[in-house]
């Protein structure tokens, strides 16, 4: 049996989402993604300035007028959705917690695909993959990805006493590895993670060569900013770890802002070295349009190839 309030939330989600997919990304998802090349679909007579290269020669001599193959796109694609669901994905102090946004975006991307024709399948992952979903088209199956996110609760483990503070229980490299063996063929993959980890540069590099490869980075307020709320113990979700901090102290507060902040320079370096588009959501903000945005930019650029 599905609890009241998972099913509540997914009924909720996928109203939101499934109108949100149609009235809003509809368009600019179509013309953002490339298809996997041409598929031919019939021969017609030759027309004058039809490509010369597309003549039909066997057709032309049996019909004794000259054809032209006709090609369309082959639309049809998998979209991948990589979900980190790490402890630290469980912080959120202002409209929801990384959690429930990241289920958000996936259904959105998810409607979005399938209003395409396209499967859609996932990767959740923790300190371990937690889940695979094979690639299915299908409003239903939609529903079951996002349950699996929103249902998902990780088993306990002990407490990483000596274990890094960033990223402890997050293995976002294992979850691009895992992404490699699931997707033999090129798919969209959206990387759904607020990027608290470490060592995934080489194999986020080695999807972005096979894949399409686009960072969904979610964030709090709080992850760059701490308040001053004068001595406060924090909880730190990735190793457990409790620590005690003066967030009176203005210097704390500005060491904090610059970590974050060289954090995500570096990420953003990362990126656009590999040459792959990324979008930041907050869990304060629309997520909305940060895709539609996303989707606009890949859109504009793909007319003007």
């Amino acid at each position: 049996m599905i609890p009241k309030e998972l099913l509540a939330a997914l009924r909720t989600i996928e109203i939101h989402t499934a109108r949100l997919a149609t009235e809003n990304l509809a368009g600019n998802y179509t013309s953002s993604f490339k298809g996997q090349g041409l598929a031919f679909r019939e021969v017609r007579p030759y027309q004058a300035g039809d490509d010369v290269r597309t003549i039909d020669w066997n057709v032309s001599a049996r019909m004794n007028e000259t054809f032209v193959k006709v090609f369309v796109e082959e639309r049809e694609m998998t979209v991948m959705l990589v979900v980190d669901l790490s402890p630290s994905e469980r912080f959120g102090t202002r409209r929801a917690p990384k959690t429930r946004v990241a289920s958000e975006v996936a259904a959105l991307l998810a409607f979005s695909a399938i209003r395409n024709n396209d499967r859609v399948g996932m990767i959740l992952s923790t300190s371990k993959i937690e889940r695979i979903v094979p690639p299915k088209k299908g409003e239903k199956h939609v529903m079951r990805v996002v349950r699996e996110i929103l249902a998902f609760s990780p088993k306990k483990t002990p407490l990483l006493r000596h274990a890094p503070v960033l990223g402890a229980a997050t293995d976002l490299k294992g979850a691009l590895e895992a992404l490699a063996l699931v997707s033999r063929r090129r798919s969209i993959a959206f990387i759904i993670s607020d990027f608290l980890a470490e060592g995934y540069e080489h194999p986020l590099a080695l999807a972005a060569a096979k894949h399409d490869v686009i960072p969904v980075v979610l964030s709090d307020p709080r992850d760059l900013e701490l308040p001053d709320v004068g001595i406060a113990t924090f909880e730190d979700l990735e190793s457990g770890e409790d620590v005690i901090v003066d967030t009176s102290d203005p210097h704390v507060r500005a060491a904090h802002a610059k970590a974050m902040q060289e954090l995500a320079t570096e990420r953003k370096q990362l990126f656009n070295k590999l040459g792959v588009d990324s979008v930041d959501i907050s869990t304060h903000a629309s997520f909305v349009k940060p895709l539609r945005d996303l989707f606009s930019r890949r859109a504009r650029r793909m007319r003007t190839r």
